[in-house]
């Protein structure tokens, strides 16, 4: 069974103000009150982006690598809210919001599930966060990591395939920016926020999963976890996503770094430390060069449903410009296997060209 991964689709703010339902674009942060600003630093360093684009163009090139795929599965972690609403969660610099008749957007690439136990999906309050649910599950889309309950929350979002069921829990971790106060409670809507990331709390997950789990299931865990920007693996991911794998679960599905991390193979299991953005708005923004924030990846996994063994792992390199997901470069390639290459080798894998343009995963 194949499945894609890709990490933070953020259809919020600039993205949103291009498609053709553009939401109010005010915003609350620092330096920058209206959305359409990051369309325009985007216009200023790539050229103008047509607006309104049709509900598939910030997608691009990714859509004709979902048909080659022809995938199980197409699990995304969405990290934005898709409200009217306007109750802006106080204490935080940064706020996504999509209007919700944007959700074409997403239903237009075919995602199958929008994990949402992030630092984004309250960003406009708990009203918000149950709107963007409704939106969704009108939309068709499955979710998973919040809900109107903690019951709700922790349900795994399952995808009943002709060879199977994928099975998807998602969870988020404090370090990853999320407010204490997001935890769903049994009265309170929210994410399923972890306690830590301890021996006891990976116990727990396993429990869940051998509670869901049928034969034949492939089992993903997404994790929103650790900071952005930052290159050194913390040992506790490492000893937390070798527990998952230990207890049940097939594929670790991390992000929230902003820039793709190591790629671990343990026991069979695929551990993603760090997916990278897939959609945002930084084009225009000036950062650190050295990550390459413009450089993304589609993360391909096939298990053998039967053994639950990791078979193959394939990675599309594509690049954000204008708004937009195009093929990367055979030189933009180079540096991405290049860099996942020297970061996988303290975990004993190896990523290399593929003849076909994209990367291979060996272990």
């Amino acid at each position: 069974m194949l499945l894609c991964l890709c990490g933070d689709v953020m259809t919020g703010r600039g993205v949103d103000q291009i498609l053709p339902h553009a939401g109010d674009p005010r915003l609350h942060e620092p330096y920058v009150s209206d959305a359409r600003e990051y369309v325009e630093l985007a216009d200023a360093r790539s050229g103008r982006i047509p607006r309104p684009v049709s509900w598939a163009y910030v997608w691009g090139d990714a859509l004709a690598e979902r048909d080659r795929l022809a995938a199980a599965a197409w699990i995304v972690n969405l990290e934005t809210s898709i409200t009217r609403a306007d109750d802006v969660w106080r204490g935080k610099d940064v706020h996504y919001r999509m209007h919700p008749a944007n959700v074409a957007c997403l239903t237009a690439a075919g995602i199958d599930v929008c994990v949402l136990a992030n630092n984004h999906v309250l960003d406009y309050g708990r009203d918000g966060l149950v709107e963007t649910l409704d939106t969704l599950r009108q939309a068709g889309i499955a979710v998973a990591g919040a809900g109107r309950t903690r019951d709700e929350a922790r349900r795994p979002a399952i995808l009943e395939r002709q060879d199977g069921r994928v099975v998807v829990f998602a969870f988020g971790v404090e370090t990853s920016g999320i407010p204490p106060d997001w935890a769903a409670t049994d009265r309170r809507p929210g994410v399923d926020l972890l306690d830590d990331l301890s021996p006891v709390t990976a116990d727990a997950v396993a429990r869940q999963v051998r509670l869901a789990r049928q034969p034949g299931d492939v089992i993903v865990a997404s994790i929103h976890w650790g900071p952005n920007w930052v290159d050194r693996i913390p040992d506790v991911h490492t000893r937390f996503a070798h527990a998952l794998i230990d207890g049940g679960v097939h594929i670790v599905h991390g992000h929230s770094s902003h820039h793709p991390l190591a790629i671990e193979v343990y026991r069979g299991g695929l551990v993603l430390y760090g997916c990278r953005d897939f959609v945002d708005d930084y084009e225009g923004i000036a950062g650190d060069r050295s990550y390459r924030s413009d450089l993304v990846l589609m993360y391909a996994a096939t298990v053998d449903a039967r053994t639950g063994g990791l078979a193959a792992v394939h990675l599309t390199p594509l690049q954000l410009r204008r708004m937009r997901l195009g093929l990367a470069s055979p030189a933009d390639r180079q540096w991405l296997q290049r860099r996942l290459d020297a970061e996988g080798r303290r975990f004993g894998t190896r990523v290399e060209a593929a003849p076909d343009g994209r990367l291979a995963v060996r272990w």
